[in-house]
């Protein structure tokens, strides 16, 4: 029986969607006013005169970019720590989320507790670098994919998931006499895409936008991803582009701002992209441990 919605619910939802209306354009107009920005002029942006449109349309900015090979290559670092991070976090999370899931594995109460303390209590920053340089990670990717491999929030989130596996079908792989690696590979993991998704989402968008461990770690410019490099552009009063090239001959000092915004737009743009395509599992994940039957 369908029952009309009361008058206190239509202002409710009245005001529930304002709210979620505003909050979406305040998220949405600064992007807008960047992505204007980066097809402007640099008169139109010094002036003032660009909001969400582009004013005195023009590409020179992403023309720039594109020439500009320290951008590239920035480029290059932050897809590979992207992609190789994102795939390390993913085995080492839940290489330990699985074993802890499950009752018959003794121990897993000291692990979790460990874990846990972790979420309380960091390491400063000082000890950290002095365990990096002892290792002699410093100036190496590595620094930056090995000291967050394991993050002890996804590591609960996972564990929850796994969890919630029945235990039947892992006693049935374990009566068709299936090892536990290949149980792991045909069994848990096929079933574990959602939660899989959710939390590569959240290890990439990390990688993606790693700075402050770039800037402790690496001294070397060729090493620096691309959130180094754009806070480079950000702090520079000018960009000094190359008299040589005839493409920008005239150009020698142009105001950096509309490179800036270019280069944003850049860095924003992939990570965006994926997002569509890990939707329906992102949903999914998200729901973990949310119902319990």
């Amino acid at each position: 029986m369908n029952r009309k919605p009361t008058a206190s619910w239509q202002v409710f939802n009245v005001f529930n969607v304002l709210f979620l209306t505003l909050l979406s354009l305040a998220m949405l107009l600064p992007f807008l006013n960047v992505l204007a920005q980066s097809f402007s002029s640099s008169e139109a942006i010094v002036g003032g005169k660009v909001l969400f449109l582009p004013v005195q349309f023009t590409t020179i900015n992403y023309e720039y970019v594109f020439s500009d090979a320290s951008i590239w290559r920035a480029f290059g670092v932050t897809i590979y720590i992207t992609v190789v991070g994102t795939l390390i976090n993913l085995i080492a999370t839940s290489s330990l989320a699985y074993p802890v899931s499950r009752p018959e594995y003794k121990g897993r109460k000291v692990i979790v507790i460990m874990v846990l303390i972790t979420m309380v209590f960091s390491a400063p920053l000082i000890p950290n670098f002095i365990l990096m340089k002892g290792l002699h990670l410093t100036n190496t990717l590595w620094a930056l994919l090995l000291p967050g491999a394991i993050s002890a929030f996804n590591f609960f989130v996972m564990r929850s998931f796994f969890m919630q596996i029945p235990s039947e079908l892992i006693d049935s792989g374990r009566i068709d006499g299936c090892s536990e690696l290949r149980m792991i590979w045909n069994i848990v993991l096929p079933l574990s895409k959602p939660v899989m998704a959710s939390l590569g989402i959240f290890y990439a968008v990390g990688h993606w936008n790693t700075y402050q461990s770039a800037m402790y770690y690496l001294n070397k410019p060729a090493l620096w991803p691309l959130q180094v490099k754009l806070r480079q552009l950000i702090d520079s009063d000018n960009i000094a582009i190359d008299p040589a090239s005839s493409q920008f001959s005239g150009l020698a000092h142009m105001d950096p701002e509309g490179i800036k915004m270019a280069t944003i737009i850049l860095a924003t743009i992939p990570i965006i992209l994926i997002y569509p395509f890990l939707q329906k599992h992102f949903v999914k994940g998200m729901m973990v441990g949310s119902v319990k039957s």
